[in-house]
């Protein structure tokens, strides 16, 4: 478990610049150099390509430990390992049933071993009015002459105008029933970032608005196949949905450490109602932390299964609440003081409070859980496209 000994040596240096990038709303360009000195970048890339060929428990656990240091590091540090964790998931076996040729292979594998070598890779996925839902994207692409033409507009892209890389979801001009997924360079001519990003919380991801009007290679189209985008969604619904859980599992700890080390300080912690918030937030950080990882266990062992997507939706729902809630509950624990903007409380509430509203959102997350319970099939029975 060396990358996550580096992910827990690493957050103190981003909890240190935290404050900072919080308050400017500018990105923490220093801990993307620490995480690509760590070699974090490779994390979930395969080792004969140069990565650490992580599993994602491993990612879950990393992803924990950086957002005690800085939420919004890891929550940009998960689209990166999203990315990676998808294009490294597709076997030979599976390749062979999507109808991924060798071709594709060849260049999927040379986006992951720069990876590797520490480029990182941002999403382009979500749009104005339709959210992260890909069946109801208006970016689109068509063929021409050596690759794909991609125009459209993207919202809420984290790390946008700093990755090397972005991975864009589009509908085809062609057949709007179908949807890929592009790996776009960071360097083409008509990749524009427009500055919209001044949020409540995770106000240092950079997640700006991202316009397209780009032309790319045909290798850029991951898998080499057209239409791959929902099928890779209905696979790995880990990497869209509980990936995010882990990240909040972590700010929700933070809040947690925040609020004792304020306490402490303060001489409150004989206050027997204190002692009573922080026993119920230790445990339901603890609840919360231990669905992420039954969740992350039944995904490196049984990926797919139904069973193992509902821990993937219950992790989700579980992380975005709790941490809300628990970060709610150590404000009120710490009193007024930790209320002042600079203090961790401070941004870590406000960081928290994204967790329920990242998709899936988490009355979507309680929708799909009551489909499923109820005998349904929560991925086609919701009243709007999860996807």
């Amino acid at each position: 478990m060396e990358a996550v000994e580096a992910a827990r040596r690493l957050a103190p240096r981003l909890a240190a610049r935290a404050a900072r990038h919080d308050r400017d709303g500018t990105f923490p360009t220093e801990d993307f150099a620490d995480l690509r000195e760590a070699g974090l970048f490779g994390l979930m890339v395969p080792s004969e390509l140069g990565g650490s060929g992580a599993r994602f428990a491993e990612y879950t656990a990393v992803a924990g430990e950086l957002a005690r240091g800085n939420g919004a590091t890891a929550l940009v540090f998960n689209m990166h390992a999203s990315v990676t964790g998808a294009l490294g998931a597709v076997t030979e076996e599976l390749a062979d049933a999507l109808g991924v040729s060798d071709e594709a292979l060849v260049a999927r594998d040379r986006l992951l071993a720069e990876a590797a070598a520490g480029s990182w890779y941002a999403v382009a996925m979500s749009e104005r009015g339709a959210g992260a839902r890909l069946s109801q994207l208006t970016t689109v692409y068509h063929r021409v002459d050596g690759g794909y033409h991609i125009k459209g507009a993207k919202t809420f892209c984290s790390g946008a105008g700093h990755a090397d890389a972005y991975l864009v979801a589009a509908r085809s001009a062609a057949d709007q029933s179908v949807v890929s997924q592009f790996l776009v360079p960071a360097s083409p001519d008509g990749l524009r970032v427009e500055p919209t990003w001044d949020s409540l919380g995770m106000r240092a991801t950079a997640s700006h608005d991202l316009h397209l009007d780009v032309t790319v290679p045909a290798d850029r189209l991951l898998g080499g196949v057209e239409g791959l985008a929902l099928v890779i969604a209905q696979l790995m619904p880990h990497w869209l949905v509980a990936s995010y859980a882990a990240v909040y599992v972590g700010v929700a700890r933070a809040a947690v450490d925040a609020a004792v080390e304020h306490l402490t300080a303060r001489g409150l912690t004989s206050l027997p109602a204190v002692r009573a918030r922080i026993g119920r937030a230790d445990a339901a950080v603890a609840a919360a932390q231990l669905a992420v990882a039954e969740a992350a266990r039944r995904v490196d062992e049984a990926p797919g299964d139904a069973e193992t997507n509902r821990w993937v939706w219950r992790a989700k729902l579980l992380a975005g609440t709790t941490a809300a809630e628990v970060a709610a509950s150590m404000l009120e624990a710490a009193g007024t003081s930790a209320t002042r903007r600079g203090h961790p409380l401070e941004r870590l509430y406000r960081d928290a409070r994204c967790g329920s509203l990242h998709p899936a959102t988490s009355d979507v997350c309680a929708d799909w859980l009551g489909v499923a319970a109820l005998g349904g099939d929560p991925d086609r029975d919701g009243s709007t496209p999860r996807w």
